[in-house]
């Protein structure tokens, strides 16, 4: 296996580095951080009050990038959160997958057609796996954090608490390439809208809740139907996202049942609908799967 020599890769975390992107080491050749871990960590310079993760010691600093990189040819990993960036990764189909499952690519293009606008022009890079990375700047004030197959399947998102690996860098499976706009563009509102986080229900105070915590979801469950039913074209398929989200957390508390959720949404959804049912009932299932998934039942440790 070749690497790209020292030189090549400081560019490459330099250039980075002048996007305004928080940067840090990458094993040689590897997705990995190079940093050492915490049961190793010396309490010394950038851990002098404690152990710091990648993403706090991620920098824009050239001085301290000149540095890191002179120990090695390691790869650039991007902190996506220090960097105010959201990168939608569009994965390829794994090898035991079926030969008809479309790249994560063509998924992100169709639902980029469905909610009416074209596949955004922006900083992008093709991944060692054939795959992408859609550079985006996320709004000041919001925060967003990491998805895996929520907004569909072999779409990821990195943001808060994420890296991705820079142009430049190489591993077994090939290098990343930079081949897309040379700017990170703004976040399309139809995709922040998806991303933001679903809002958390209303705590009921302590005592004999069980009845008022339905009453609750009742409420919710209508407001979340009329949202779906009346959005605009173009903002349905991210309105109904969000609604099962929200949704989703009733379900795993016990408060609303799944296929009365299921059927109101689905109603809703079929309402002036611009898309086949079927798609709607796939947005339905994915975002129920992954509320029900992250929202444990009432009174159990998450």
């Amino acid at each position: 296996m070749t690497h790209h020599p020292p030189s090549a890769l400081l560019s490459a975390a330099l250039d980075a580095a002048e996007r305004g992107w928080y940067v840090f080491p990458l094993r040689v050749g590897s997705k990995r951080p190079a940093l050492h871990g915490e049961t190793s960590c010396p309490r010394t310079g950038p851990c002098a009050s404690g152990h710091a993760k990648w993403e706090q010691r991620a920098t824009t600093d050239p001085d301290r990038i000149r540095a890191a990189w002179s120990n090695g040819p390691f790869n650039v990993g991007i902190a996506t959160g220090p960097s105010g960036l959201v990168v939608v990764d569009l994965d390829m189909p794994k090898d035991n997958s079926s030969t008809d499952t479309p790249d994560g690519v063509t998924t992100f293009a169709a639902l980029c057609e469905r909610t009416g606008h074209a596949v955004p022009d922006t900083y992008r890079t093709r991944t060692a796996s054939g795959g992408q990375h859609l550079y985006f700047t996320a709004p000041a004030g919001v925060r967003l954090t990491n998805t895996a197959g929520m907004i569909a399947p072999l779409v990821d998102t990195r943001a808060r608490g994420g890296y991705v690996v820079a142009a430049g860098s190489v591993t077994p499976a090939g290098p990343y390439e930079a081949v897309g706009g040379p700017v990170a563009a703004p976040v399309p509102a139809w995709l922040l809208s998806t991303l933001q986080p679903a809002p958390k229900p209303v705590q009921i105070p302590t005592g004999p809740v069980a009845g008022q915590s339905r009453q609750y979801a009742d409420v919710a469950l209508d407001c979340e139907v009329r949202n779906v039913a009346t959005a605009a074209d173009g903002t349905r398929n991210a309105t109904l996202l969000r609604a099962a989200r929200a949704l989703g957390r009733f379900i795993a508390s016990g408060d609303l049942s799944r296929p009365v959720v299921e059927q109101a949404l689905r109603g809703a959804a079929g309402a002036n609908a611009t898309q086949p049912q079927r798609y709607y009932d796939d947005v339905i299932r994915r975002a129920l799967d992954w509320s029900i998934t992250h929202n444990s039942p009432r009174g159990r440790a998450a």
